[in-house]
């Protein structure tokens, strides 16, 4: 029996600590990395990244390279070269596309395209799922785990995949209690609490379901923006809405709220997003632009929490044919799709064209 933190533990200490501005050290062995998230490196740590071995790189996924017009030699990622003298303003320039329309001329990039790349797609699956902009700084360390320890900083073992950090953390049902609603006297709130100490997610229970039919279900992730604030921009308050209505009105069903702010990427980069859609966007060229692709969901925390509640049949409210495929890989079958068509708008109008056009929604 040991009290040390195991791998997901520092996974979870890892993330934690990117968001704060603290380094967190990759260890391969032998070899290892120290990275920082771009969007909260300060002065202070770029310089001290700068005493380390090698040029430091900086990490984008392929999707902002596009954008930046620097060679992606890796594939999904590309690793810039950071200047001598570039400073911390240089690093958000580059990480953060706020400003491209002002100042399109940001190289020309020197990006690196020998040795491997494995470090620096684990220091993007990591500030992605830390929920911070695809972006990472990266320089290379002799004896990364002795280096941890004399630093002070939470050091990841070899071990720590890309599918492991991008994986969905194991859930377990903390609580459930009944939740009289305005559609249903009849509901129940189940509280699911991630091993990770991530998010929690959330199912609403009205009345009480069949266990061997279909059930009425919705997977809605979370939108403070609409559900809570009535934006027009999209529409999800009136699909969270319209759901718990019609299975009110039915006596039965399942919402899963599940807290993936802006298709998984963030209520801040949401915002990010929003802001550039101002600049003439669209919402995917929007998140590429970003660096994420255009969904960064993962709909297989909501299949988990149908099976953990005896579900293995529903019929899925949705108009996202992808959330049906997930489903049914999942073992739950997607007996019948239950359009929901409600909230257009003039404000989301272009938004909905879109995710018809481009993400293959159904309306």
């Amino acid at each position: 029996m040991t009290l040390s933190p195991d791998l997901t533990d520092l996974l979870a200490r890892a993330r934690a600590d990117l968001r704060m501005g603290v380094p967190v050290v990759l260890s391969d062995g032998a070899a290892g990395t120290v990275m920082l998230a771009a969007e909260t490196v300060r002065a202070d740590r770029l310089a001290g990244l700068r005493t380390l071995d090698g040029t430091p790189v900086l990490a984008v996924t392929a999707r902002r390279a596009e954008t930046l017009k620097a060679r992606a030699y890796d594939g999904t990622l590309a690793r810039i070269e950071v200047p001598e003298g570039a400073d911390v303003a240089w690093v958000h320039a580059v990480a953060d596309p706020k400003d491209d329309l002002r100042t399109p001329m940001k190289g020309p990039f020197v990006t690196a395209r020998g040795g491997a790349a494995t470090m620096h797609a684990l220091a993007l699956a990591l500030v992605k799922s830390a929920r911070l902009l695809p972006a990472a700084l990266l320089a290379d360390v002799a004896d990364p785990v002795a280096f941890a320890q004399q630093s002070g900083l939470t050091c990841l073992p070899a071990g720590p995949s890309r599918d492991m950090i991008e994986a969905s953390s194991p859930l377990h049902r903390v609580v459930q209690a009944r939740l009289p609603l305005a559609v249903s006297e009849a509901g129940r709130l189940h509280v699911f609490r991630p091993e990770d100490g991530g998010e929690e997610h959330y199912a609403v229970e009205i009345g009480q379901p069949d266990r061997s039919a279909p059930v009425l279900a919705r997977l809605h992730s979370a939108c403070f923006t609409g559900d809570l604030m009535g934006s027009l921009k999209c529409d999800c308050g009136p699909q969270l809405r319209a759901a718990l209505a019609q299975m009110g009105a039915e006596g039965a069903g399942v919402l899963l709220y599940l807290n993936q702010e802006g298709r998984g990427i963030g209520l801040a980069n949401k915002m990010r997003a929003y802001s550039l859609q101002d600049q003439g966007f669209d919402t995917v060229e929007a998140n590429h632009r970003l660096g994420f692709e255009d969904d960064e969901r993962d709909f297989r925390i909501g299949a988990g929490i149908l099976a953990q509640m005896g579900f293995r049949q529903v019929r899925l409210m949705t108009n996202n044919p992808a959330k049906i495929e997930m489903m049914q890989s999942c073992g739950i079958n997607v007996t019948e799709r239950v359009p929901l068509k409600v909230g257009e708008t003039v404000q989301n109008r272009a938004y909905l064209a879109t995710k018809a056009a481009k993400s293959g929604h159904l309306f």
